[in-house]
């Protein structure tokens, strides 16, 4: 079955709610992550990415950081962005949804002349992202009580 949708720059208060709505249903109520870390002070900052069903339902949302803020992420330099809270709402997975959100990001970072996107990716994703050509490096750590790893793509 194919549902159409859209992937764009969230913009304005409306679409920020939506994105944070999405956040909501994947992180803090399917995996359990506490609210008072889902969201950062990262979120004022950081380029949103919003994917909307024709019925205008928000499906997914992702966010880059960079400059300053991605260099305190990654500890990279400023050229490299920071992907983080990537989630598709249950009803919209197995769609392509997640992959239209990555390109979305990257192609974000591209605008704002980054030469990488690095991630922390939950375990069991690395799958996903290595098909979009990501590229694991370093141990496992765990983040909000779950196992992730670094990963990088060049762009």
């Amino acid at each position: 079955m194919t549902v159409p949708y859209s992937v764009r720059e969230a913009l304005g208060d409306e679409d920020r709610e939506a994105c944070f709505a999405v956040r909501r249903e994947v992180f803090v109520e399917e995996q359990g992550v506490p609210q008072e870390i889902e969201y950062d002070a990262y979120d004022a900052t950081a380029a949103h990415v919003l994917a909307v069903g024709a019925d205008g339902l928000p499906l997914g949302t992702g966010r880059l950081l960079h400059g300053a803020d991605a260099v305190g992420r990654t500890g990279a330099d400023a050229s490299v962005g920071s992907l983080g809270r990537l989630a598709v709402a249950r009803a919209a997975r197995g769609l392509g949804v997640g992959a239209a959100l990555v390109r979305g990001i990257e192609d974000m970072a591209r605008e704002r002349g980054l030469s990488a996107v690095d991630l922390h990716a939950q375990t069991h994703a690395l799958g996903f992202y290595e098909r979009l050509g990501y590229v694991a490096y370093g141990p496992e750590f765990p983040d909000a009580g779950m196992p992730h790893r670094a990963m990088r793509r060049a762009l």
